[in-house]
């Protein structure tokens, strides 16, 4: 992660500085299966506590590369599972007033468990199963505050709509 600061030039004339935090985009993925999904937990320094979310991340030392892969390295590393299908959900910018960072979210199905192989990072990562009642229940007490995981759950109820050609209990 970088820090500029740019001077900027208003529409109206002004000047001033603009601060831009770069960062590389990163893959994240929802693991579905049961009519429930995978989340991963784990303490969150800025937020001073422990935080729950889809898996995701980016690829090490600010590499680049394909978001598919990247997505599968994810859900392998941080729960283990394997998808026999990556379904690309979509793309978000994560806080366009900061960062030119972005988010490839796709819907990974066909799970199967291995063994997760978690960065030391990660080591206090915790993998759980929940409902998609009790996830919807955890977004709304605040369990699940991850603008990411929220935004990317609003990708994936978009995409059951278009392709089941109705609305559904998202």
């Amino acid at each position: 992660m970088t820090l500029r600061r740019d001077q900027i030039e208003r529409p109206d004339g002004t000047k001033g500085t603009y601060a831009v935090v770069d960062k590389p985009d990163f893959a994240l993925v929802i693991p579905a299966e049961r009519g429930g999904f995978h989340l991963v937990q784990e303490y969150r320094y800025p937020l001073g506590r422990r935080s729950w979310a889809f898996p995701q991340g980016g690829f090490p030392g600010r590499a680049d590369g394909d978001p598919e892969v990247l997505a599968r390295l994810e859900l392998d590393e941080e729960t283990g599972l394997r998808a026999a299908t990556l379904t690309r959900l979509g793309y978000l910018n994560a806080a366009h007033g900061i960062t030119g960072q972005g988010c490839h979210v796709f819907l990974a199905t066909g799970l199967t468990q291995g063994a997760a192989s978690r960065e030391a990072t990660e080591q206090d990562m915790r993998h759980h199963w929940v409902t998609r009642a009790r996830f919807k229940d955890m977004i709304l007490d605040g369990s699940v505050t991850d603008d990411a995981s929220v935004a990317a759950y609003t990708l994936l109820a978009l995409h059951e709509e278009i392709t089941s050609g109705e609305a559904i209990d998202a």
